[in-house]
């Protein structure tokens, strides 16, 4: 193999999963194997072609001595069968669990979670990082998971899902019953902490079936079955509430369709091929519910503090903006554009590549970025300006055509009246390149009112923030922001906090049903309770006429 790596005698050796059904571990003949993320670093194609091969069951002949060390972990690939049979356990828990009082399956389901989340956060993040997530992203994945089950949030999602009056003699109560059974397809760029913003689904009395994508499944086995798994078991539930197994995604979406147990299913994807996939849901009679793309707008008015601004603004270099949550585009009062374009530049330099373990880096390989470099060409041929970065570069920084990371990349684009014909602005880009729009002078009145309408024009809705001290212009502008799932203030566009969405969006991001993503709420419905000793029937009908009129 020529890779110089000691090897292990043994895959047993390897951190090892099977697929997850009915509360048993069941065994594959195929495998989905992880390589170190470092070692794809060193060497890209030999690592993704030692895979392939190992991968093909070709073990003897691609690793004769052992497996090397660059080989972290390997998952079971769930045939056919055990994917159809992990949604009948999951269909055969959902009454028995659904029956569980709140106070277990909301209260104490968060707390020991988010207890055990707590306890096992550095090797959490050890595994992301093995996945190729940097080690500060690792971390503030790891904090949203918390935030997600903590007390703060558990109380919202606990006062969302029952209510209770009383009128005449009765009690009433308006409350949330789950949907049945919930299949979950994470992203391939962030499938642990998407594997465990599904799992709050189960707090709404549903069972879930979670597919770990081919592309990084060692987390998502690795969160369901020792983080959340335990959970589960001590509080009695049915082994079928929860199922993971890992495969390619069009075969088991297909079985999800086809299946009359499913209820919903949880859809990450590129809007292109989510709101394609929305239309297979409705057909087939599911309830989806889409995680899509983001173009998140961040919009500077003339009294921003442009130093805080400009350092939220670098978040969207983080995961060389692979990420959906992140700014994609900045509209900028004219009167701020300078300073705010100086304090960006000035922080953007510092962001720089490396290897995963690094606390300081923030960058990701980019493997494929003919896209980016398309993206960046058009917008400069209609007159956007390159401020900033614009290269690919090596894991040390130096430029190279050839590298595998990208510069954080700023451009200039004057006026908004035609910024929307850049790809750059209407679309999400993934990769790390931010617009900064310098809105055309005028009065503020005239400004801020261009400034929504630019926001209310993107075709996607995830998430928008606003740096201003003026409060009447905060005023104004948030209550005129009705697209988007979530909408920040004079704070990090990324950074997570009690009771918010951490995901969900409007328009392209969330298709036609979508809103604000809390998937205890999204996977439940309401229904409408009354307890009475015994009224009488015919006064409860014309009772209240009398009541009224005499």
């Amino acid at each position: 193999m020529g890779t110089g790596q000691p090897s292990r005698s043994n895959p047993q050796d390897l951190r090892t999963y099977y697929s997850y059904v009915n509360g048993e571990r069941r065994e594959s003949g195929e495998w989905v194997y992880v390589v170190d993320s470092n070692a794809l670093l060193d060497d890209v194609f030999a690592s993704l072609r030692l895979k392939r091969r190992l991968e093909q069951g070709r073990l003897e002949d691609v690793a004769p001595g052992g497996l090397p060390d660059t080989v972290v972990g390997r998952v079971a690939k769930a045939d056919r069968a055990t994917v159809e049979l992990a949604v009948k356990a999951a269909a055969s828990a959902v009454q028995e669990w659904a029956a569980v009082p709140l106070e277990i399956r909301v209260d104490r389901f968060a707390e020991l979670l988010h207890q055990r989340i707590s306890d096992h956060a550095e090797e959490i993040a050890a595994v992301l990082v093995e996945e190729g997530h940097p080690l500060a992203l690792a971390r503030w994945q790891v904090s949203g998971m918390l935030e997600i089950f903590g007390p703060h949030s558990t109380a919202f999602y606990r006062s969302q899902m029952l209510q209770e009056f009383g009128h005449g003699g009765r009690r009433l109560q308006v409350r949330r019953r789950p949907d049945g059974v919930v299949c979950l397809n994470p992203p391939q760029n962030a499938p642990l902490s998407s594997a465990m913003l599904g799992a709050t689904a189960i707090m709404a009395g549903n069972a879930l079936v979670v597919r770990a994508p081919r592309s990084g499944p060692l987390g998502v086995m690795y969160v369901l079955q020792e983080i959340v798994a335990p959970v589960l078991e001590e509080l009695g539930a049915p082994g079928g509430v929860l199922n993971a197994v890992c495969g390619d995604p069009a075969p088991m979406l297909s079985v999800w369709l086809d299946s009359p147990e499913v209820d919903d299913i949880i859809y990450f994807g590129s809007s292109e091929n989510g709101i394609r996939f929305e239309q297979r849901c409705i057909a087939a009679g599911k309830k989806p519910i889409l995680e899509l793309a983001g173009n998140d707008v961040v919009t500077v008015w003339k009294d921003a503090d442009v130093e805080l601004a400009a350092e939220a603004l670098t978040e969207s270099f983080y995961g060389s903006g692979q990420l959906c949550m992140i700014p994609n585009q900045v509209v900028v009062h004219p009167d701020a554009a300078d300073g705010l374009l100086d304090a960006l530049i000035q922080r953007v330099r510092d962001i720089r590549p490396g290897r995963p373990q690094d606390p300081d880096v923030l960058l990701t390989p980019v493997l494929r970025n003919e896209k980016f470099f398309s993206c960046l060409e058009q917008a400069l041929d209609r007159g956007a300006e390159l401020a900033h970065g614009g290269h690919a570069m090596q894991l040390d920084g130096a430029r190279d055509p050839h590298g595998i990371f990208l510069e954080p990349t700023v451009l200039v684009v004057r006026g908004l009246a035609h910024a929307r014909e850049l790809d750059a602005v209407r679309h999400e880009t993934f990769f790390p390149l931010l617009p900064v729009i310098v809105a055309e002078p005028a009065d503020d009145t005239t400004l801020l009112d261009r400034f929504v309408a630019f926001v209310e024009s993107n075709e996607y809705g995830l998430r928008n923030s606003l740096w201003a001290r003026d409060e009447q212009v905060v005023e104004y502008f948030t209550d005129r922001i009705t697209g988007g799932g979530l909408l920040k203030v004079n704070d990090s566009h990324i950074g997570f906090l009690p009771c918010l969405p951490t995901h969900g969006g409007t328009g392209r991001t969330g298709g036609v049903f979508g809103e604000a993503n809390y998937p205890i709420l999204r996977t439940s419905h309401i229904q409408g309770v009354s307890f009475s000793t015994g009224s009488r029937p015919r006064e409860a009908v014309f009772g209240a006429w009398r009541e009224l009129f005499g």
